[in-house]
């Protein structure tokens, strides 16, 4: 049942935990997916959420606790004792279970995992824990379907049914030696055309894709989506298999470094959300704005360096904003493409060769630009030709230089371990605003002889 969330609904839901009607709410909830679930509790005051979590089953609350908004679901750990939390841990996967655990206190954490019954996914979750963050290791689950390629296929059919219990879904059969060592894969239809005495060494898929458990979680991301995987096995520095990653934990993946891009390119020295308060968002935004207000100086400098030109010809002063707003444009466009390229790694060729493109690209984009802005100019405007060539060089010239700086910083700064995505924002804006007004001037200063 897809739920259609409203003011409506959300005031009728109200009036239902205000008279405590119990039966009604679960009975209603019962038919709602977990994920419309969450976007309800994440509507709702603290008191109204936590009360709902604690009506509905575990089995229920496992999975909504994994789609809540990271703020809510704090504010709800922080209203469970341990063994309340422990209850909901022991519905989920073992990624799941220590993605939640992780985000609370080591004390509570260890008192969360020693109030588990299950000793398996305890033991499960210290090893996820135990992996630094953003790598496959701390992003895969434990629970996968496994068999050695010693068995028979009816033995092995036999305990394949055992372990799939413990798997919300089966996407590889996974083979490995008598030393749990990694050596290939099975296919669930040749695993069941097979002669039952056969030998699964038989009718195994010796090559496989599979991640080391320290491997970046993006570079995972770019390895799954390369492939069309819905699973990759994980193994660790013996080959040995430890866990798996599934597409669903991918998606996220991609979304968090999507949103973190996004906002490092707009302007955020750090992750926010539109209802973190205004302190952590001014945090965020401070630091880039302190950098616009210093290129904002360099910039007055620049133009005051300049004063005998704006004296002699103040109309170059009309064409200021212009021609730094074509050089922030087009190094944002050039870092753009290449920060896309960088990302999914498509970005091909010598530098020399990507030199080259943009500098061609630069001449095109320049000579258009630069031939539409003199005849408008020399049309409405009526300033002369010397005036029409010094504006139209200067803006030739500033998408060439700033194609190339667009193209080269995201570059530079993938090769030094910094996110390129870094370039896109008011870092490069700034720059080559700073750098067109220069080039401007420069030009003026030359063709008219000041």
């Amino acid at each position: 049942m897809i739920l259609e969330i409203n003011e409506e609904f959300l005031d009728n839901l109200k009036e239902l935990i205000s008279s405590k009607n119990d039966k009604a709410i679960s009975a209603f909830f019962s038919e709602v997916h977990f994920a419309d679930i969450a976007e309800v509790l994440d509507e709702l005051n603290f008191d109204e959420a936590i009360y709902i979590i604690k009506l509905l089953d575990s089995e229920k609350t496992a999975e909504i606790l994994t789609e809540l908004d990271e703020d809510t679901r704090e504010k709800i750990l922080e209203n469970l004792s341990a063994r309340e939390i422990a209850d909901e841990i022991g519905e989920m996967d073992s990624d799941d279970a220590a993605d939640i655990i992780g985000e609370l206190s080591e004390e509570r954490q260890r008192r969360v995992i020693n109030a588990l019954e299950d000793d398996d996914l305890a033991a499960d979750i210290k090893e996820l824990l135990s992996y630094d963050d953003n790598t496959a290791g701390a992003l895969m689950a434990k629970e996968l379907v496994k068999v050695y390629e010693t068995w028979t296929v009816a033995g092995c059919m036999r305990r394949i049914r055992g372990q799939a219990k413990e798997v919300t879904r089966v996407h590889s059969i996974y083979v490995v030696d008598k030393e749990d060592k990694l050596v290939g894969r099975l296919s669930l239809k040749d695993l069941i055309t097979s002669k039952s005495d056969q030998k699964i060494a038989d009718i195994l898929k010796p090559k496989v894709d599979a991640v080391n458990v320290h491997e970046d979680d993006e570079e995972v991301a770019k390895i799954m989506a390369k492939y069309d995987l819905e699973a990759i096995p994980v193994v660790d520095d013996n080959n040995v298999l430890v866990g798996r990653i599934t597409i669903d934990d991918i998606v996220d993946v991609i979304r968090d470094e999507a949103d973190k891009d996004y906002q490092m390119a707009a302007g955020f020295s750090q992750d926010v959300e539109a209802n973190d308060t205004i302190w952590e968002i001014t945090k965020a935004r401070l630091p880039w704005l302190i950098l616009a207000l210093f290129g904002g100086f360099i910039s007055v400098s620049v133009l005051g360096s300049f004063d005998s030109a704006m004296n002699n010809y103040p109309e170059l002063f009309f064409f200021t904003p212009l021609i730094a707003a074509m050089a922030g444009n087009v190094g944002v466009q050039s870092s753009a493409i290449i920060v896309q390229g960088l990302a999914n790694d498509s970005l091909k060729g010598s530098l020399f060769k990507r030199l080259l493109k943009e500098i061609l690209q630069g001449l095109l984009n320049g000579f258009v630009l630069a031939a539409l802005l003199m005849s408008a100019g020399m049309l409405f405007l009526g300033f002369g030709l010397n005036l029409g060539i010094t504006v139209a060089t200067s803006l030739i010239s500033v998408i060439i230089i700033a194609s190339i700086i667009g193209t080269f910083i995201p570059i530079i700064l993938a090769k030094r371990g910094i996110d390129p995505a870094l370039a896109t924002g008011p870092f490069i804006t700034t720059s080559n605003d700073i750098l067109g007004i220069l080039i401007y001037f420069s030009i003026a200063k030359l063709v008219l002889g000041f």
